[in-house]
């Protein structure tokens, strides 16, 4: 438990910013509400009477000290992480305190891990990006089908997402990563992130029951290229996404997520698949569970129970696949993720997969390995 310990969170008024809220003070922890928005830290506050509110802005260094002084650790919640991590995270360095975000944008997660390498590691500081469904779940669920292996050949993640009602945060922060890369796409393969301009295509994933075989959009690529290749010696790591989540996140009419339930959750539910192939050998690991936003909370504050308790294997910028035991990480997400180590079996070869349509263009594809 959190034992009153006190944990400033930067955005605490956004949709995950007050999930995470709500999970600290379940947890034992004391939450400071943050952000640039005086007036609606202040109304958040009212509707929780005994938060401390610390208004501050990331193009004010003094503003964030006074927001992270006396705190034990600090969340960013805030995006577009393009924009919010560097300035929250030199604030935690000053201050002497971990850092977490719940970043997805593929290129701020790696400018953190870029620009931060070497002096968190000097200073003994602990800072996690991308500790959220997007980056750190998969990260955790590849660590713990890895297993003993040491390497593998590929990765992929596949979402199987019931749906996808991005909240506001999501689409700017997509606006933003959008403009960095010029539109292109990107993937990591052959040990490096490629930007390309190529059509998506479809292909079929055997989801474990009971979701079964669903139509993805094969390198929908996210967080998780960045995270897992960070400490995992694997060349190639493909995401992909259920088409109906891909649908509407495109769609510029999808509505925010709405509340389903007591605990604000939407009633979005979510299956991730991990397959890890070395030679002609595969392992997996699933995840499932409800509303990504949601789960989010408690993924990022077990992982700040676990850095301000010690139960962490390293320091610097580190994901959460190298810094937490993946296994035990996961099961102690219960009831909020199911998680699930599958047998391992023998990967199929590429001559074995029939060839399958796309909406875009004609192409053979392995429906595990894509």
């Amino acid at each position: 438990m959190g034992a009153g310990q006190t944990v400033t969170v930067f955005g605490a008024y956004g949709h995950t910013g007050r999930f995470v809220v709500a999970r600290l003070r379940e947890r034992g922890f004391v939450p400071v509400l943050s952000g640039r928005d005086a007036g609606k830290l202040r109304a958040m506050a009212a509707s929780a009477p005994g938060l401390e509110v610390r208004p501050a802005s990331v193009d004010d260094p003094a503003s964030l000290d006074r927001a992270l002084e006396g705190a034990d650790a600090v969340i960013n919640c805030a995006g577009p992480f393009a924009m919010t991590a560097a300035p929250v995270i030199e604030a935690a360095l000053r201050a002497g305190i971990p850092y977490v975000d719940v970043a997805a944008e593929i290129e701020a997660n790696l400018d953190t891990f870029t620009h931060f390498a070497d002096r968190a590691r000097a200073a003994g500081a602990v800072i996690v990006p991308a500790m959220a469904f997007y980056g750190g779940l998969g990260d955790l669920l590849a660590t713990a089908a890895m297993g003993d292996w040491t390497a593998a050949d590929e990765a992929s993640i596949a979402y199987g997402l019931s749906s996808w009602h991005p909240t506001p945060g999501t689409r700017t922060a997509g606006a933003v990563s959008g403009e960095r890369r010029g539109g292109r796409r990107v993937r990591y393969t052959d040990g490096r992130l490629e930007y390309h301009d190529d059509a998506p295509a479809l292909l079929k994933w055997p989801f474990p029951d009971p979701m079964g075989m669903r139509e993805v959009v094969g390198e929908f690529t996210m967080a998780d290229v960045v995270t897992i290749p960070s400490h995992l010696s694997i060349p190639e790591v493909r995401t992909h996404m259920a088409t109906e989540a891909a649908r509407d996140l495109s769609a510029p009419d999808t509505p925010a997520p709405t509340a389903a339930d007591e605990n604000g959750r939407s009633d979005q539910t979510f299956l991730v698949d991990v397959v890890v192939r070395s030679g002609g050998t595969e392992r997996r690991a699933v995840a499932s569970g409800r509303d990504i936003y949601a789960v989010s909370a408690p993924l990022v504050v077990e992982a700040v129970h676990r850095i301000l308790t010690g139960q962490t294997r390293t320091v610097g910028v580190a994901s959460a696949g190298e810094i937490f035991d993946a296994p035990d990480f996961l099961r102690a997400l219960s009831p909020h993720i199911s998680f699930e180590l599958l047998q391992q079996q023998t990967a199929c070869r590429p001559s074995e997969c029939a060839p399958r349509p796309t909406n875009q263009r004609e192409g053979g594809a392995c429906a595990v390995h894509g």
